[in-house]
Formats: C-alpha cells, structure tokens, sequence
C-alpha cells in the first residue's frame, strides 16, 4: 500500500513531580525528533484548568517550538474557537505564519476544552458554540485577504492563507468540514464510536473549494511502540491507571492494584474503550496496525498521540515508529 503520511499530537502533558517548563522542553524535543525523522505535522489541543496538559496558550506554544525546529509543519489541533473571537485568532495566526512561512495549520473545534466553571472563568457564553460554522467564515474571510466585516483586517494576518481544518468527533464537524471544503480531522484518539460513519458522510458531501479540491481525511490513533511487545503493554496499562485517577478519582491517587479494579468495572470499560484505537507492541506489531487502522479510517493521513506516560518513553515510542512507518514526510 501506499505510504499514509502520519502525524504527532503532541499531548504537552506535566508528568507526575514535573512542571510545565519540563513539558514545553518535551515538546521542543518531540517537534525536532518528528522534523528530521519525515512526520509530516505536529499538533498542540487547547485545554484550560488541566494540571496535567501544558498546550492552554497554543499559539504562544507553537511559536516557541517552531523558534527551535526549522521545516516540521506546526499547528493547532485544535483551537476551540467559541473561547475567542475569530480576529483574534486571525491575527495570533497570522502572525505565526508570517514568522513561519509554509509551516502553520490551523485546526479548530468548537468544544470547550474545560468544565462549566472554566467556560465561566473564560467568559464563555455556553451558547458561542451555535455560532461555530459562521465563525469559521469570518476566521476563513481574514486569513484570506476577504474579510465579512467591512473595514476589519487581521493585522498580520491577511493573506497569509493559513489552512483550516475542522476537527470532530461527531457528524456535525463532518458536514460542516464537507460543506465547506476544508480538510477534517477526526478525534478518534479519544472518541471512537462515529469514526468510519463521520468520514464516510464528509466523503459523500464534500464540496470543493479555494483550498482545497479534494476531500482529505486526518483519522487521530493512540500508539505505544516499545523494543519488545511485553515492554509497550505495561506501558498502556500504566496510562490506563493514570486515567482512572484523572476521570475517576478526581486527581485521587490509587494503588496500582485498586486502579485495576477500577479498569476491570464497568466504569473501567468506559476508560478502555476511549483508547480503542490504540497501536501497542513492538515497532513491526504497531506498524502492521496503523497500516490496517489507515484503510478502516478510509484516511488520508494518520495523527498519532503517544499514551507512555515518561518523556523516555514518548520520545522512543516516535522514533521506533519512524523506522518502521516509512514515513512520507
């Protein structure tokens, strides 16, 4: 089969005892590791009021990685555009790919990336999301020297045509992406369920346009690549207790046997099943996986999110997957 180009999201996460300076070093690391090993992008997600997730101010975020790597595309993955207001991300944007020419993406999502009382501290009304597709168009209308707001312009920002890509977990971002033609890149790292019906209905609606002519499918994987199966499998089960104590427990420590039991209930199943697709095992084994994983998609490309909890291990996970993905760069 034809090589599938993938992709890293990087996740920016503060390890337990580590602080957000070790993250953004991570990150540093993560981006020139992808750069001169041929991934084809790296991606940051916004989240706010998460003590594990460093990526809240992700464009401050990608103009310091994109300072210390020199060719890797950089983006978002995404904005959570009902946070602001389309100029604003217009010109952080703008600026990004003035700076950076040729090297930006601009994922957006309309989901919070927080609770109700963060959308609050944000000044979030819950209603903005409704807005969503027509702030995609004004965003679009700046980026592209065609501003909808008479006498308004993204300064930096116009012209630079930063591509846009919606991200979904659902059917709307799908429609949505189709009927505007813009790239779509599904969550399936973390939501599973409407994968192959989301990208078989953007494929079936897709209408092209200045950006792009055909439809274009970026499907999200976890992956846990280690030297030997039996090292990679730990790995994931050591994420998984982590999980439980962030979804469960509240931040609440659990032992690693109570953490079990937890993945073993009900509720534990819930945990598991957020990760469904997940590549684990040595490099051949996480490789033969992606390559089926690409054609269940019907993706164009693969995004991968590592679940090794250590930057060791994350920084491995990517590099044994390089020498086995024949990446397309």
């Amino acid at each position: 089969m034809t090589a599938t180009p993938i992709s890293i999201l990087d996740l920016a996460q503060i390890a337990a005892g580590g602080s957000a300076a070790d993250s953004f070093r991570t990150s540093v690391e993560i981006a020139q590791l992808a750069e001169r090993s041929g991934y084809r992008r790296v991606w940051y997600a916004e989240h706010h009021n998460m003590p594990t997730i460093a990526s809240s101010a992700t464009a401050v975020l990608i103009a310091h990685v994109a300072a210390h790597t020199s060719s890797i595309r950089l983006g978002a993955g995404g904005v959570m555009l009902p946070n602001h207001s389309p100029l604003v991300i217009a010109e952080q944007f703008g600026t990004l790919a003035t700076l950076h020419p040729d090297r930006i993406d601009l994922g957006l999502g309309r989901a919070p990336g927080s609770d109700q009382n963060t959308m609050r501290a944000l000044r979030r009304d819950p209603r903005s999301a409704e807005s969503f597709p027509s702030d995609v168009q004004e965003l679009q209308g700046y980026l592209t020297g065609r501003s909808q707001i008479p006498g308004v312009e993204a300064v930096p920002g116009t012209g630079t045509n930063v591509p846009l890509y919606i991200l979904g977990s659902s059917l709307f971002g799908a429609q949505l992406a189709a009927a505007l033609g813009l790239p779509y890149a599904f969550a399936s790292h973390f939501a599973p369920q409407a994968l192959q019906q989301a990208v078989a209905t953007y494929r079936r609606s897709f209408q092209p346009s200045e950006q792009l002519a055909e439809p274009y499918v970026i499907a999200g994987a976890n992956v846990v690549a280690a030297d030997s199966s039996e090292e990679a499998h730990a790995l994931l089960r050591e994420s998984q207790r982590l999980r439980v104590s962030q979804l469960v427990g509240r931040g609440r420590t659990f032992s690693d046997a109570e953490a079990d039991a937890v993945l073993d209930s009900p509720s534990g199943q819930q945990i598991k099943q957020m990760s469904h697709y997940t590549a684990v095992g040595n490099p051949d084994e996480v490789r033969e996986y992606l390559d089926k994983f690409a054609v269940h998609a019907d993706a164009d490309e693969l995004i991968v999110a590592s679940m090794a909890r250590s930057t060791e291990a994350t920084l491995r996970s990517f590099e044994l997957l390089s020498q086995v993905a024949d990446l397309a760069g």
